[in-house]
């Protein structure tokens, strides 16, 4: 069950481990999935559809089928606005822009493409998204998204986010998923295809400035003057990231003391530390690939970094170093839902169902109503929209949250919003988030967390994602009596793909992977570490007797 820390963990990975980006470039445009490998079909996760060119998962006819099905999809559905399109700095995401851009403009499509072929952060095109669709009932907007979040540098990632500027739906992947699998068995006959010099002079093609309309609305959602007044002085490490370019003027349209560490872009992404697995991911939740930011805590009051996508946020404190996801999200609902008068009195707080349980007691504490949804952050999407939720989170450090004045500002996650967030607090209580989450945790309780993996056979995954709670055979967990067995989320009743337990002094909950032979036990105790280890132990035994 524990994970084998590689020994380059924290280090910078050996050169021979470096993607070479030429043969990964080559595969994408050269290499063809074959339909009938399971692994090469189009297959849309929580975040999109994901993989390596390498191995046949994510190529050229994968990007083209898929943008080709978006077009078809909104055909059917009547969405005629402009689709806004952005990429992050991972070397395959250029190639897939360009054939997507391809397949958009011969479709007709409309397409906002970032000024000056800018990198665009997930919650920049979520934001404009919405920012044109406000007051609009016809002609509505639609994004893509391409990314695979913090993924390895090898990987390619894309997403369709609709009208609500929200990823899209389970049933609308769907949709995509099986069209696009459908033109790639037909050899691409179906797909639209213009060449890309005759795309780009297109009269539907057209620039947008992400990146400065994203930066001047930031003041509805963040208090500069609070952090200006205060002197906090801030560090930012965008780990070469789409929004690498989006903090210095950040820094200077609001006159706020926070330095960019570094400004690098590669996309072997050879200045990360490696991850505890050895290889390179720009994960900012991380204690092996954040090295670079934690060695310089103590030169910043608070210091903070984001994935490639500028997705989701790590905060470094002076007094806790870098803050695990949960620790930091407990935080920072607290603080908000003190100091934020505007956001209506019904507005809940969203996690996902393995996200810490400490967010549930400031949440009775604050006496707000708990939403609690499956992993995804699309569940969130619509109650951020319409303002019934005034804050949605996941475990893995994304979140997103509504203006100071209680509508709405990304549906999708933003990691630069909860990362600046850090200074308001720290300006605000004069104590960093650190210290905070001790100060919290005296009056609620301390939770020990941990996940680890186990193994499974794809017909162990496929049962454990349907498990019902009358299929557990037993009702103790860690010498407590089971209070509850979970297997769909308690805020909307959908199905958590696997299962939840819940006792009074803590929590598991297994999930089959997407990707890999295993299935990932979250775990979390209100007692010890040693009753975190003995939930962890019996967690595996209960869920093995289960898929017996």
């Amino acid at each position: 069950m524990s994970q084998i820390i590689s020994p380059y963990a924290g280090k910078a990975a050996p050169a021979s481990t470096l993607v070479d980006v030429g043969k990964l470039l080559s595969a994408y445009a050269d290499l063809r999935p074959d339909p009938s490998v399971p692994a090469q079909r189009i297959a849309f996760g929580t975040s999109g559809h994901r993989g390596s060119s390498l191995d046949r998962s994510f190529n050229e006819w994968h990007i083209l089928a898929i943008t080709q099905a978006i077009c078809d999809y909104r055909k059917s559905q009547g969405i005629d606005g402009p689709l806004f399109i952005g990429l992050d700095t991972h070397a395959l995401s250029l190639p897939a822009f360009d054939n997507a851009l391809e397949v958009l403009t011969a479709n007709g499509v409309e397409t906002m493409i970032s000024a000056d072929g800018e990198f665009t952060p997930t919650p920049a095109i979520s934001h404009a998204i919405l920012v044109y669709n406000r007051g609009r009932s016809a002609g509505l907007a639609d994004g893509i998204v391409i990314t695979p979040s913090h993924n390895p540098p090898d990987s390619g990632g894309f997403k369709y986010n609709t009208s609500n500027g929200g990823p899209a739906g389970t049933a609308i992947t769907h949709w995509v998923q099986n069209r696009a699998n459908a033109l790639i068995e037909a050899g691409l006959d179906g797909v639209r295809r213009m060449p890309l010099a005759q795309a780009r002079k297109a009269a539907s093609t057209r620039e947008h400035d992400y990146l400065n309309t994203y930066v001047a609305d930031l003041a509805s959602i963040i208090d500069f003057d609070l952090i200006r007044g205060a002197g906090v002085h801030m560090g930012v490490d965008p780990l070469g990231g789409a929004g690498v370019h989006y903090w210095a003027p950040i820094a200077e349209r609001y006159r706020i003391d926070l330095t960019v560490v570094s400004d690098m872009v590669d996309p072997q992404f050879a200045f990360m530390s490696a991850d505890w697995d050895g290889k390179i991911r720009m994960d900012p939740s991380s204690k092996y690939a954040m090295q670079r930011l934690i060695g310089l805590k103590d030169r910043y009051d608070v210091a903070f970094a984001c994935d490639t996508d500028h997705d989701r946020h790590g905060v470094v404190t002076r007094s806790a170093g870098l803050m695990e996801p949960n620790h930091y999200l407990s935080v920072l609902i607290d603080y908000l839902f003190q100091h934020r008068p505007h956001w209506g009195e019904r507005a809940a707080v969203g996690k996902t169902v393995v996200t810490t349980a400490l967010i549930d007691r400031v949440a009775r504490r604050l006496g707000r109503t708990l939403f609690e949804a499956p992993v995804g952050f699309k569940w969130f999407s619509d109650g951020l929209l319409d303002g019934s939720l005034g804050f949605g989170c996941e475990e893995s450090a994304g979140a997103s949250l509504l203006r100071r004045d209680g509508t709405v500002w990304a549906t999708d996650k933003d990691g630069m919003v909860p990362a600046l967030l850090s200074a308001e607090i720290t300006a605000r209580r004069g104590e960093d988030p650190g210290s905070a989450y001790t100060r919290l945790t005296d009056e609620l309780g301390k939770p020990f967390a941990s996940r680890v993996d186990a193994a499974a056979t794809p017909a162990q995954k496929a049962k454990l994602a349907k498990l019902s709670p009358e299929q557990l055979r037993t009702d103790r967990v860690a010498g407590e009596k089971i209070e509850q067995v979970l297997s769909t989320a308690p805020g909307n009743g959908e199905p958590i793909g696997g299962i939840k337990v819940v006792a009074a002094g803590g929590w598991f909950a297994a999930r089959p992977s997407g990707t890999e032979a295993i299935y990932k036990i979250y775990a979390e105790s209100f007692k010890s570490e040693e009753h975190l280890r003995t939930l962890l132990r019996e967690a595996q035994g209960i869920v093995d007797a289960a898929l017996e």
